[in-house]
């Protein structure tokens, strides 16, 4: 009924049926998989460099140098316990001149020591290896990409800073490598270096650190986690999170999920608006066919389930082109990176994506109850054909 026929019309528009629902179906998928993808690119880059959740001395320091705290191995215990936390390790910060060749670049010095792990800034390094925390730790520096044509810098060069306090102290650096997260806030502001060297310029014990960053494993979990963290600090300490402490970023990110849901519905009105005059063509078309069925006793609700399903048929021959062409080109994007983005613009080379496999099949689901559903009121014309007329008719 569906390809055999004679008419030459309904085969066409069976054949844009087709077409629109894996249209449908795979602009659904890849919309989502995109937005999955940048999402989780941007977020991984956030905290990769931030961490999830940050401990804080509870003043009013607004400066760039966080007022010195300390945990107790108690208190660290009690924090690994809650659950999701991952890894916690302490850094600080401290304002800095580059000074290099009679340039100057004001720059905020981020030290972190050997427990941080750099797995986490590694991707993000183009030239050059991540810190190596031995004897020379503290002459080491990783600098971005934007400082380093900025200053003219490769690795293995060397430069002094000056670090204003009183007195005004230099120290020696040699670049160990070169990163980038095409952020134009951390490129433009941080060098990452050695935590000790700011105790030495502080004048700090050996367990004094400027804050704490936690890392989690499960990111859904944020709020619930810091909210136990901060449960468990000392009354002169308290625990901030990366949505709060970059709430621009984290609300741009929250909009982008409108753009699914408008792709959405717009596909699901051309699916839809395809399926609904495909099956009453098909009405119309098999008009004889219907009349004589009932003058054979077959009722409408059996005449009705014969025409869904067919568009069941329909319906699942779209879906399964539709992922399929979805899945090669997510293949294909996942493998070589082909579409492209302007990172200064998007923080990312290319267009990310991700997605899971029990996503892709609520999708489909979505996709073909709604169908269903949008076609029984066209299959409602079935009750209204009389038998009488269209066998005349014939």
């Amino acid at each position: 009924m569906l390809f055999t026929g004679n008419r030459t019309f309904s085969k066409l528009i069976v054949r844009v049926t087709i077409g629109a629902l894996a249209l449908a179906i795979s602009a659904i998928i890849l919309s989502v998989a995109i937005l999955k993808g940048f999402k989780t690119e941007i977020i991984e880059k956030q905290r990769g460099f931030f961490g999830d959740i940050i401990i804080t001395k509870n003043d009013l320091n607004a400066s760039y140098e966080n007022t010195p705290i300390k945990l107790l191995e108690q208190d660290i215990k009690h924090i690994k316990g809650v659950p999701w936390v991952r890894e916690i390790t302490p850094f600080a910060t401290k304002a800095g001149i580059m000074n290099v060749k009679g340039e100057v670049e004001g720059v905020l010095l981020k030290g972190v020591d050997k427990t941080y792990n750099q797995q986490y800034i590694k991707p993000n390094i183009i030239k050059g290896d991540t810190l190596n925390f031995g004897e020379s730790a503290t002459t080491q520096l990783l600098i971005s990409e934007y400082l380093a044509s900025r200053l003219s810098l490769d690795v293995g060069d060397k430069f002094i800073m000056y670090f204003v306090q009183d007195p005004i102290r230099k120290r020696p650096f040699s670049i160990r490598g070169i990163y980038t997260t095409h952020s134009e806030e951390l490129d433009k502001t941080y060098v990452i270096g050695s935590l000790d060297l700011i105790r030495r310029l502080n004048d700090l014990d050996d367990t004094d650190v400027g804050a704490y960053q936690i890392r989690i494993s499960n990111f859904d979990s944020l709020q619930v986690a810091t909210q136990q963290i901060a449960d468990l600090l000392p009354i002169e300490m308290n625990a901030t999170n990366i949505v709060e402490q970059m709430p621009d970023i984290f609300n741009w990110l929250n909009m982008l999920d409108m753009n699914d849901n408008i792709i959405f519905v717009l596909m699901m009105l051309v699916a839809i608006i395809n399926m609904v005059s495909s099956l009453l063509i098909s009405i119309l078309e098999r008009s004889a066919m219907i009349g004589v069925l009932k003058a054979l006793g077959y009722v409408n609700t059996g005449i009705r389930k014969v025409f869904l399903y067919g568009s069941m048929y329909l319906i699942g021959l779209g879906l399964l082109i539709g992922n399929g062409i979805a899945l090669l080109l997510y293949v294909f994007q996942t493998q070589t990176h082909f579409f492209a983005l302007d990172p200064s613009t998007y923080y990312i080379e290319y267009v990310p994506m991700q997605i899971h496999w029990y996503q892709v099949v609520g999708l489909n689901v979505a996709v073909a109850v709604i169908g269903l559903m949008a076609l029984f009121i066209p299959a409602m014309l079935i009750s209204r054909i009389s038998p009488i007329k269209t066998i005349q008719f014939k």
